[in-house]
């Protein structure tokens, strides 16, 4: 089984790109959701994450409110880093879990998609690296209009990542996202039916 890791920045069109991909009818696992299941109420995960910072993180609902926790750690890289030394292991494990639950069924191709692929060190984890990018003033329309967040806390969000030319350098392909969805439509489409040509010679497990 071949694994394509998806990776980009916020507001860079990584999620756009995983859902055009699944439309194609490639298997998506999604280590952000993965994330979200490992903090859900009663999980050992949550109560370590709650530990570290605070039950104010907590909503009345008793779920971990992701955005006030993000405005703590994404405005101090030693707070996100603890959360990362938190969170990395566990989602890497349950990534795993569903890479090696696919392989089994007979699945031959997987996209990872990955917001810290880089930045957690799990290159080894796939087989190719796919980045999304856009220009910042991008970034900081999409994530305006999606979020409400102010000018400042999506640039912290984005200073807290890895830049995009970082992550070009470990890029297999590069997908520029600043264009219309049919454009980029055609781009995924093109890269898609491409990888498919090209893993057709390897061997299934």
């Amino acid at each position: 089984m071949k694994v394509i890791g998806l990776t980009g920045g916020i507001g860079s069109g990584k999620s756009t790109v995983a859902q055009l991909l699944a439309e194609m009818g490639a298997v998506v696992v999604d280590a952000d959701k993965l994330g979200h299941e490992a903090l859900m109420s009663g999980s050992e995960v949550r109560e370590r994450v709650v530990n570290e910072f605070g039950k104010d993180i907590v909503n009345p609902s008793g779920e971990i409110d992701r955005a006030k926790l993000g405005k703590i750690v994404f405005n101090d890289h030693e707070a996100l880093s603890r959360l990362n030394r938190i969170m990395h292991p566990v989602i890497d494990n349950m990534v795993m879990a569903k890479l090696e639950e696919y392989r089994r069924s007979g699945v031959d191709e997987v996209v990872l998609e990955a917001a810290a692929i880089l930045e957690a060190g799990r290159t080894s984890q796939v087989d190719e690296l796919w980045v999304t990018v856009a220009p910042e003033a991008t970034v900081l329309r999409r994530i305006r209009e999606k979020t409400g967040l102010s000018e400042g806390e999506v640039r912290a969000r984005i200073r807290s990542q890895l830049s995009n030319e970082e992550k070009i350098k470990h890029a297999d392909v590069v997908i520029d996202t600043d264009c219309s969805l049919d454009e980029l439509k055609n781009k995924v489409l093109g890269l898609w039916m491409r990888n498919k040509t090209r893993f057709a010679s390897f061997d299934k497990p």
